[in-house]
């Protein structure tokens, strides 16, 4: 059992994510003021805050490790909320004899670290971030930068959202309904929709980017497709040149109608998502369609028109062999798209993959199976990068297999601005349809959030009173 007895700070969530690292699980009981992991060995950690810093040691080993951790960062220490995870994530590495490629760095968006830091050396020493994955960060958070300028700072960003898809991975827990369970709610939902955009849209400044995403938004039949694409395209104002980015997603829901819509509404920029060029994985997985079909369905898009297109890969799924996402990658380089972005496995809640079978299970407590995602990834990275791709937007997730990360690709010129502008956490962003999130940001990097109701009948039922709050939020 390991113990971390908490003492003086509250920063119980970002010790928890250091400890999920090392340990998988971790309990928090902040009442009494510890969290414990399930291990062999009898451990107690302290983890304390007063005055004159962060302390972080064994029990019965106070000074050794003051003096460890002090000689590590030449006595400097960060805001406690970052000192008391990297002081913990020391500690660890120590007592395990095992490191991670981020480091200290647990959150979601590395890259805003990296704007702060500007260096990458000061990424590896402060942070202990793997010189590689610091690299990749500045050089990403370097092009996130170049990007978010083409926008100004009071730009709308919008969100539209379809949570549903036609059959759910094994690996994802993301879509709230199966069709084949509530093929009736469809046309409901298309009408929801349509009816808050039209109300919203009547009082809102004109729209920068636009993300119709899900689920999958092609999931819809020709006729509701239709209608929610042309009430995209009729009822929202856009700025001149505004992006407007359809993930049609799943080459199963993909049809030439859709297609011809989408071109017709002025869209050109589409993501279709293998996730893996294997016929076996899809099927393992739930996936309703072939390799064949993904081929086809972008030389389709290709004939009609759409010079634009995204495809993603998901790295670390558990029936294939790290080395099978390479294969996956060259058969995406015969299609040539503009944009690759690479996932890598992360456990869902309510996917049907355990956390174990996400992250590895036995392989990933000898280090085997890490040392062979990781280095596959590496070489992915390179491949990439010899094509004329360039990083261009990255984030990580909880329970990422082996602690990795989710990084966007793109030829120069192509990047998907939407992408840049949401993950930053630098602009607003108006989201309509079930479970969609408001974000708005004020002055001294406040920002606040507001939800629609994740229950589509919810939403359905109260669609003009979600638009109503959106439109009182944004104070429009």
């Amino acid at each position: 059992m390991i113990r971390v007895i908490v003492s003086g700070h509250n920063g119980f969530y970002g010790l928890s994510d250091v400890l999920r690292l090392f340990y998988g699980r971790a309990s928090e009981n902040r009442e009494e003021g510890y969290i414990v992991c399930e291990d062999d060995k009898n451990l107690v950690i302290r983890s304390e805050a007063n005055d004159q810093g962060v302390s972080t040691y064994i029990d019965g080993e106070k000074d050794k490790w003051n003096q460890l951790i002090s000689a590590t960062f030449n006595g400097v220490q960060l805001e406690v909320k970052r000192e008391i995870k990297r002081q913990l994530y020391y500690l660890l590495t120590q007592v395990e004899n095992k490191t991670f490629p981020w480091g200290a760095l647990t959150g979601i968006r590395p890259t805003l670290v990296a704007n702060e830091v500007k260096s990458k050396d000061r990424l590896v020493s402060d942070y202990l971030v793997r010189s590689d994955k610091a690299s990749l960060c500045i050089e990403t958070a370097n092009k996130e930068n170049e990007i978010l300028v083409l926008q100004a700072p009071n730009a709308v960003n919008v969100y539209v959202g379809v949570p549903f898809c036609p059959s759910r991975c094994a690996y994802c827990s993301f879509v709230s309904q199966d069709i084949n369970h509530h093929l009736n709610k469809l046309p409901l939902y298309a009408d929801a929709l349509t009816t808050e955009i039209r109300l919203a849209a009547e009082k809102m400044p004109a729209v920068s980017t636009l993300y119709l995403g899900g689920g999958t938004p092609t999931v819809f039949d020709d006729k509701e497709f239709a209608k929610v694409i042309y009430s995209i395209a009729k009822d929202i104002k856009f700025e001149a040149n505004a992006e407007i980015t359809v993930e049609a997603g799943r080459p199963d829901t993909i049809n030439e109608y859709k297609l011809s819509v989408m071109k017709d509404a002025g869209i050109r920029r589409i993501c279709i998502n293998p996730q893996t060029m294997s016929d076996e994985t899809l099927r393992r997985f739930n996936r309703q369609h072939t390799v064949q079909d993904v081929v086809d369905v972008f030389e389709l898009a290709r004939k009609l028109g759409f010079d634009n297109i995204n495809m993603d890969l998901i790295a670390g799924l558990n029936s294939e062999r790290p080395y099978e996402l390479i294969e996956s990658l060259k058969k995406i380089f015969e299609l040539d798209p503009e944009n690759i972005t690479i996932h890598t496995l992360y456990k869902k809640k309510l996917a049907r993959l355990t956390r174990e079978q996400v992250l590895g299970g036995e392989a990933v407590a000898s280090g085997l199976h890490d040392l062979t995602l990781d280095e596959v990834l590496s070489e992915a990275y390179s491949m990439i990068a010899d094509k004329g791709y360039n990083p261009y937007y990255m984030y990580r997730q909880k329970d990422t297999s082996h602690g990795l990360e989710n990084v966007g690709f793109a030829k120069v010129g192509t990047e998907c601005l939407y992408n840049v502008a949401m993950m930053s956490d630098k602009r607003d962003v108006m989201a309509f349809g079930a479970g969609g999130v408001c974000k708005r940001l004020f002055e001294g990097n406040r920002i606040e959030r507001c939800s629609a109701p994740k229950d589509v009948i919810t939403y359905i039922r109260d669609v003009e009173l979600a638009a109503e709050q959106k439109l009182a939020f944004f104070e429009y």
